[in-house]
């Protein structure tokens, strides 16, 4: 198992720097993971993506897809990218604190 340290915390992750416990997700681990993925602030556009991706996992035990994402949002994909730089998957699920989503490479 691989840690990553953000500010003087430690946090447990996979090879590909996401959480191995989604349980100690919280606001400020989120703002931590997204700092060091470039974002200095999250938005209320960022938390209305990380909610849908939270609530999906807590519902159905995975990320939701990203037409999902787009359609209850009412962003564009092109948005999605602006706001998480590394992708719907590999950066807003980080950020929110999921494991690996299946098929992100």
């Amino acid at each position: 198992m691989a840690t990553l340290e953000i500010k003087g915390k430690m946090f447990e992750v996979d090879g590909d720097g996401f959480l191995t416990d989604p349980a100690i997700w919280n606001d400020e681990v989120a703002q931590l993971f997204a700092e060091a993925d470039g974002i200095n602030e999250l938005t209320d556009k960022h938390w209305a993506i990380i909610k849908i991706i939270r609530n999906n996992f807590e519902e159905k035990g995975n990320a939701p897809m990203v037409r999902t994402i787009c359609k209850e949002t009412g962003l564009k994909l092109k948005e999605i990218y602006e706001l998480f730089p590394l992708g719907p998957a590999r950066g807003a699920c980080r950020v929110a604190g999921l494991p690996k989503p299946d098929g992100c490479v």
